[in-house]
């Protein structure tokens, strides 16, 4: 029986969502897009929510909460980025709301600290998960997987930090 599951998120919509069951890697849910009449995409809450509901499904009893990377507008980026990048964390918090997980918020300079990634590529994320995770390595074998490292180092940052701080009580 599966004690506690974390859900990582990486919000965006090239990102995702990584559960750990008792530390241990536990699904993904890649942030599912719908393209929009006036063009372009956003993402699928109704499809985001069955998939997380699904995956939780697996853990029944476990304790559970999430942790999402907070994130901010970059000055770099666009406007219609911004506004796209906005959405689609604010359609991740909405969705974990309404799946009633707990959520806690992480700067990503605090959590990418402490697994020794600051100043690091957005490589080096993925390359970290593969190491620390090798039975998963092919879930995160593309490039494009940085999504699904960030979300699952997220879970594993909690996960850890929560042991250390357990420790020290």
């Amino acid at each position: 029986m599966t004690l506690q599951v974390i859900a990582g998120v990486d919000p965006g919509q090239t990102g995702a969502v990584a559960l750990l069951a008792d530390g241990q890697p536990a699904g993904f849910v890649d942030m599912p897009t719908l393209t929009r009449k006036a063009g372009g995409e956003m993402v699928d809450a109704g499809h985001l929510a069955r998939s997380l509901r699904e995956l939780l499904s697996k853990h029944p009893g476990a304790s559970r909460y999430a942790v999402i990377e907070r994130v901010a507008a970059m000055p770099q980026q666009g406007v219609s980025s911004v506004f796209r990048f906005g959405q689609a964390d604010g359609v991740a918090r909405g969705v974990i709301g309404a799946l009633r997980l707990p959520l806690i918020d992480v700067p990503p300079l605090t959590w990418k600290r402490h697994l020794g990634l600051d100043n690091k590529d957005k490589d080096a994320a993925r390359q970290l998960a593969i190491k620390l995770f090798p039975v998963i390595a092919v879930e995160l074998a593309r490039k494009k997987d940085i999504g699904r490292a960030d979300a699952l180092l997220v879970a594993y940052w909690a996960y850890v930090t929560e042991q250390i701080a357990r420790k020290a009580a």
